[in-house]
Order: structure tokens, then sequence, then C-alpha cells
């Protein structure tokens, strides 16, 4: 029984960071282009979003952080795309962005006991706080990757920093969202057996999921993304 739900969190963790890595790809192509001083403010919101399924879904603070480095093989997928070595700034950045997302929904979700995660209003506060300690960590990229995080033109300002208000704001939403979007997916999972009766169909399920969003995110950067060497 203990291995069947092991297995079955593991899949809920493969599948959300696959997703959340051709979101990733998909989403940040086209903040990039229209929007990209406060791309990564919109990114950490979504970022939070899918770390707070993977917790919800499964109340297993393992599931998160795989969902977080699954999302981190993607980008660094992304770096075979697009022939960049790992400390470019278009992939070490964000995979230690995606990290400290991770870091800052585990320290307070570990803080506090779980119970006081019902009300809408502690979930949004959670989602914003959460948000305020990625981005306020962002700047010590530096020390990581040897790539100081960008500022704002004209300031010494990080743009983490910057536009930390929009990911406060957005995370004090998208989190409430993936608390919803996890419960649902926690009681699909316990019938989901029933619904898909054969156990082959169903162990395909996940590894597909993984090589589809692969798949997209390859069509994406080989074929819309210009020359980022």
């Amino acid at each position: 029984m203990e291995k069947t739900i092991l297995k079955s969190h593991l899949g809920i963790a493969i599948i959300l960071g696959s997703v959340w890595g051709f979101a990733e790809a998909a989403l940040g192509m086209g903040l990039h282009a229209c929007a990209a001083l406060v791309s990564g403010s919109i990114m950490t919101g979504v970022a939070l979003f899918f770390i707070s399924v993977g917790w919800v879904a499964t109340r297993r603070f393992f599931v998160p952080m795989l969902v977080v480095l699954i999302a981190c093989f993607f980008k660094l997928f992304d770096a075979v795309l697009l022939s960049l070595p790992i400390k470019h700034g278009a992939i070490a950045n964000p995979i230690f962005a995606l990290l400290m997302e991770g870091l800052a929904f585990l320290i307070l979700v570990a803080l506090f006991n779980k119970n006081r995660w019902q009300k809408k209003s502690a979930r949004a506060l959670l989602g914003g706080g959460s948000a305020l300690i990625a981005v306020s960590l962002f700047p010590l990229v530096k020390f990581a990757s040897g790539i100081p995080a960008c500022v704002f033109t004209g300031t010494l300002v990080p743009l983490s920093i910057f536009f930390a208000p929009i990911a406060v704001i957005l995370s004090a939403f998208t989190v409430p969202l993936g608390f919803i979007t996890g419960e649902k997916i926690r009681s699909t999972a316990a019938n989901f057996e029933m619904v898909i009766e054969r156990k082959a169909l169903r162990d395909l399920i996940t590894p597909a999921t993984m090589v589809l969003c692969l798949v997209l995110v390859a069509l994406i950067r080989l074929l819309l993304t210009p020359d980022m060497s």
C-alpha cells in the first residue's frame, strides 16, 4: 500500500513538473517578447501555483521539491536545445529562481500547522509571503551562478525587488488556486485506479506526459526562439 502511494506521489510530481517546465518555455517566451521587465515576477506566481499544487495533492514535502527539480531539468533541456552553457544567464539564473521559490514555500509551510491553511486568507498570505521571500533571495544568485541579477534601468535595484509587489499580489491569487487544484487532484487520485482499469495504461500516463512536454518545449525552442548565443 505504501509503495502504491509513493508511486502515485512520484507520478503527480513528474506530471506537475513537466507541465510547469512546458509552461515556463511557452509563457516565458511570450512574456519576454511583450513584458520582459516583469516576466520574472509573473513567473514567480506561476511557479508557486505548481509548487502549492504538489504539496496540497500529496501533503509530502519531497513532492514540491521534486516538482521544482523536474522544472529545473526542463531548463537544462533548454540549454541543450539552444547550445547554451549551464552558467548562461538564461539558464542558471532561472534555475536559481525556481529553487528559491520552492524553498520559500516549504519554509512557510513547515513553520505552521497545516490546519492553518484552511482559510482562503491564510492561503493568500502563504502565496504572498512565499513570493516575497523568493524575490528577496534572488539577488543572491550572483554568489551561486556568478551572474548578477538584472537591475532596473538607471538604478542599482534588482528587477526582482523592483517588481516584487507584482509577484506578491499575483502569488496571493495563484497559491489559493493551487490549493483548489491540488485538492481536486488528491480526490481524483484516490479513484484513479477505478477510472482507468488497465494498469499498463495507468503506468504509461506519467512518462507519456513528460515526453510530450519535452517534445512541445523542443518545438517551441527550435522553431520560435531566436538565437541566444
